[in-house]
């Protein structure tokens, strides 16, 4: 009996987040990526910078009220995000649940579309979503 109530806590703890309401996004927030630059001309490696307004930043397994975490689309359309489960990690989709507010990317060269998406505590988008206006950059 020990064995079957270990196991559906197990369960539980990993099934809870795919289960999980989304969190309302906090009001007027707005995330936009302050480097590069729509139309940005730039070499690899790429340094990209987040920004943030009207919400605060929160490590993933966090909650706190009005928080979440960035999250990276690299050449991502969001009408193929599922927004009602945590966001899956991928070279295409990077989380940044650790609340870091910028990173380096090696990007080949050709053109790119960046596009922030804020996450809550459980790697879901808030509702509704908190989305950048995609960033277009050709790396040389």
């Amino acid at each position: 009996m020990q064995l079957r109530a270990a196991l559906t806590l197990l369960f539980v703890s990993i099934a809870a987040p795919a289960f999980a309401e989304r969190t309302p996004a906090p009001e007027n927030a707005e995330v936009y990526l302050v480097q590069p630059i729509d139309g940005a001309v730039v070499t690899s490696p790429v340094t990209v910078v987040f920004g943030l307004r009207g919400a605060g930043i929160a490590p993933a397994g966090v909650e706190l009220p009005n928080t979440g975490h960035h999250h990276l689309l690299i050449n991502v359309d969001p009408a193929t995000i599922d927004f009602e489960n945590p966001l899956p990690a991928s070279d295409e989709l990077v989380h940044f649940g650790g609340g870091q507010t910028e990173t380096t990317l090696d990007l080949p060269a050709g053109e790119h579309s960046l596009q922030l998406l804020f996450g809550d505590h459980n790697h879901i988008p808030h509702e509704p979503p908190v989305l950048s206006e995609p960033v277009t950059i050709n790396v040389q």
